[in-house]
């Protein structure tokens, strides 16, 4: 699922491929607005311009006055300030707005191949989850299972990636491995001997 946010990148230890992005928490304030999410629109003292919006999966939210506005892959005080922006140029002198998430998107992935329990999970709000971590939920490895050849399939802003990892490289490192995305399917592959 791609949704036009930008995450700070970093090298990940056993990984090829590009640099993966890095999950942040909402609790410092960079938690970063995401299509399917609903969010409410509060202007200070404007009842009328109070509205409650599903983002798009453009990133757009339609809003009383000012119509279509772009808040996806905005933290929540960025958008607080582009709509505060979009207010004032026509329509109020110093709006106050406040943005809140009232419903969270479903932040899902796939995992396959040589695990336990293949299918697609959540990953929990306001937490991230590294790829070995996701083969836990799954219920860990089959006796069949090659971790040190893990693929992981993401599609970012319309562009297929695939990385190759080493989970057992990734387990030995002990430090924040490989972090599962939305949208992400992981296959582990089958060992051949």
């Amino acid at each position: 699922m791609a949704h036009g946010v930008s995450f700070g990148q970093q090298p990940v230890p056993g990984a090829t491929g590009v640099p993966t992005a890095k999950a942040v928490p909402l609790a410092d304030g960079s938690y970063q607005l995401a299509p399917s999410e609903v969010v409410k629109v509060t202007v200070f003292q404007e009842d009328d311009l109070t509205a409650t919006a599903r983002i798009a999966e453009d990133g757009t939210v339609q809003l009383p006055l000012i119509g279509s506005v772009i808040v996806g892959g905005k933290t929540i005080r960025q958008a607080a300030a582009t709509i505060e922006a979009a207010l004032r140029q026509d329509y109020l002198v110093h709006p106050q707005v406040s943005v809140t998430i009232a419903e969270f998107a479903k932040r899902r992935f796939a995992i396959l191949g040589q695990v336990q329990r293949p299918g697609t999970y959540e990953i929990p709000v306001n937490e991230s989850l590294d790829v070995i971590q996701a083969v836990g939920l799954a219920g860990g490895y089959t006796r069949s299972a090659n971790p040190s050849k893990i693929i992981v399939k993401r599609v970012a802003e319309g562009n297929e990636r695939v990385f190759r990892l080493n989970g057992k490289e990734l387990a030995k490192s002990g430090r924040e491995t490989f972090r599962v995305m939305p949208g992400d399917t992981i296959t582990v592959e089958e060992s051949f001997f």
